[in-house]
């Protein structure tokens, strides 16, 4: 049987006395949320902390709302609350496609947004997709708060920038009209982590969103997340350079897909060769980038 080793246990009931809680049992205490990653790693003995602050009771960090121009996704928002969310489905369809693909339902009721983010998995799928909408993420200690672009917030697999005595309580993403989403996932089996995953956020000129009848337009801006096949900071920045001023077509998406491709660095597992995984890297991102046109198209 696999137990986790011995743990101290606290239950936070306020941001602020977890915050106090952390800065008291320092930093080999660990935040508990959903737990379904950081459970199954004690088991294997893979972490040990010393505390678990059990920030389950916080329902203030657990919502959706629009404010600010901005998406404000609390970090204690269940993965179901995601993808049950007209709201965020209606303004970013990218996040509705990854959380269908995210594990399973029952997983999804208990695994929280925040939890998936500070894990740091390489392959994990929210994080591709907040990269690709250029997310910013919101750091809290008692010394106040400090907010992160989501394409900084991870420094290495399972390491972010959420140091000893803070944790992330939001993740904000800004609101501009006229743009499509999407996200496009491999993986081995229904619910599992991808073999390889891409996302997009495309916003068109005015041609493109209809504008002239037949002209497939010009991609004002794009923006490319990726997982599981070794991007820099799961995004995909040459691709979305190259998109920057070119016509919204098959030609352009597979070049950039190509180019994406080129900047990864998979590593051969269980899950693929590198050269399966890098040609995923270019396939979804060229899937991901016909279906975020098709989107913006039909949010004109």
């Amino acid at each position: 049987m696999q137990v986790p080793a011995y743990v101290e246990y606290e239950k936070a009931t306020s941001v602020d006395h977890a915050l106090r809680l952390l800065a008291r049992f320092g930093p080999e205490a660990r935040i508990l949320a959903g737990g379904h990653s950081l459970i199954p790693m004690m088991k294997l003995r893979l972490v040990q902390p010393e505390t678990l602050i059990d920030i389950n009771p916080l329902t203030e960090l657990r919502y959706l709302k629009v404010a600010g121009g901005e998406l404000r996704i609390g970090a204690m928002t269940r993965h179901a609350d995601l993808l049950s969310s007209a709201l965020a489905g209606r303004h970013f369809a990218i996040l509705h496609d990854a959380e269908r693909v995210i594990a399973d339902p029952i997983v999804r009721l208990w695994g929280t947004v925040g939890g998936s983010l500070c894990q740091a998995d390489p392959s994990e799928d929210l994080s591709a997709a907040f990269a690709a909408l250029k997310a910013t993420m919101v750091i809290a200690s008692l010394d106040g708060t400090r907010t992160v672009p989501a394409r900084e917030f991870h420094v290495g697999p399972y390491e972010t920038v959420v140091g000893p005595g803070e944790m992330l309580t939001e993740i904000k993403i800004a609101i501009e009209p006229g743009g499509g989403s999407a996200y496009e996932k491999v993986g081995r089996r229904v619910g599992d982590w991808p073999v390889g995953a891409a996302g997009a956020a495309v916003w068109l000129d005015r041609a493109g969103r209809g504008g002239t009848r037949g002209e497939p337009g010009t991609i004002r801006d794009a923006r490319i997340g990726l997982t599981a096949v070794g991007a820099e900071h799961f995004s995909a920045a040459a691709a979305e350079d190259y998109l920057h001023g070119a016509p919204a077509t098959d030609e352009s998406y597979a070049r950039a897909g190509q180019i994406a491709a080129e900047h990864c660095r998979p590593v051969s597992d269980q899950r693929g060769p590198v050269e399966y995984k890098r040609h995923l890297a270019s396939e979804l991102t060229i899937r991901a980038l016909r279906r975020a046109v098709g989107r913006a198209r039909g949010a004109a």
